[in-house]
């Protein structure tokens, strides 16, 4: 019988000191425990290399096994997924507009972990923004999709290479949370109704900051993967905060959760992880 191969995440703790590729490392493992080089290449998803250690594999329940009594591996975790959450308004938490001078909010940079976003929407323009804060190292990636000096980062993940029919295969976003939790976050001051009811404003938190988007949720989820790929990237990209509004509908252990490990990481290098709380509901809009 052949074996069953599922993603799975290896994850090492702490990037080891020095400048080396710990790439190589990761695929000497995979190496070892797979028999030839070939399969291991194969294998081999990503490496987390950037900002912590660790790797994503094809690997059988056998080859888990064998890994995860390997020195230096902190855990094995299957590729779960997990599912986006709802956001609530800043004015029903006190962050009322200006609250940060516009020079000031320009120069925080905001990831955001979720289903990709519309660049065309209003929320996103950079008129009046100057470039990018000089620390920022990241980029923008995706057929048929254009960055500014607002939206100045973008990039997508898919560890099991499956789509819908209505994903799209860039950071551009199909399902419409990302575009509404980025908005809510850093979204800048538009005009907004119901069909003409309730006329007024819609904002985001920081309508000066910048947004760096890393499309980890497609129709079928946000998988583990992904995820820890875009912590990895997101802290070596210089974001100053990263947002997530997503999450397991059950508990589980700090060494088998991504955001758990991914927040972390990012905490060493005094960067805040602001996540959801946990209601996977239908998601309001933005307070007028």
């Amino acid at each position: 019988m052949a074996k069953r191969e599922k993603v799975h995440i290896v994850y090492m703790g702490e990037r080891p000191k020095g400048d080396f590729s710990v790439a190589s490392t990761h695929h000497s493992m995979l190496e070892t425990v797979l028999g030839s080089t070939s399969s291991a290449k194969d294998s081999l998803i990503y490496s987390y290399g950037k900002s912590f250690n660790g790797f994503a594999a094809r690997l059988s329940d056998e080859e888990v096994a064998k890994l995860s009594e390997m020195e230096g591996v902190v855990s094995v975790l299957p590729n779960h997924k997990l599912k986006l959450h709802t956001t609530r308004s800043w004015d029903f938490m006190g962050f009322s507009k200006g609250t940060l001078p516009a020079p000031i909010e320009g120069k925080v940079i905001i990831g955001v972990l979720d289903t990709g976003i519309w660049p065309e929407s209003d929320s996103f323009n950079d008129d009046d923004f100057g470039p990018p804060p000089s620390k920022w190292k990241g980029k923008c990636t995706g057929a048929n999709f254009t960055c500014n000096n607002k939206l100045i980062g973008a990039r997508y993940y898919n560890s099991e290479d499956y789509y819908y029919t209505t994903d799209i295969k860039s950071p551009r976003d199909s399902e419409g949370h990302g575009s509404h939790t980025a908005s809510t976050a850093a979204g800048r001051e538009v005009p907004a109704s119901y069909f003409g009811l309730a006329a007024g404003t819609a904002r985001g938190g920081v309508p000066n900051a910048r947004i760096a988007v890393y499309k980890v949720c497609w129709a079928s989820g946000c998988a583990s993967a992904d995820i820890l790929a875009a912590f990895d990237d997101a802290i070596a990209d210089g974001v100053d905060i990263i947002s997530t509004s997503l999450g397991f509908p059950f508990p589980l252990e700090y060494l088998e959760d991504p955001i758990a490990i991914g927040s972390f990481h990012a905490m060493k290098y005094g960067i805040l992880t602001s996540s959801s709380a946990g209601n996977s509901g239908p998601f309001p809009g933005n307070s007028f």
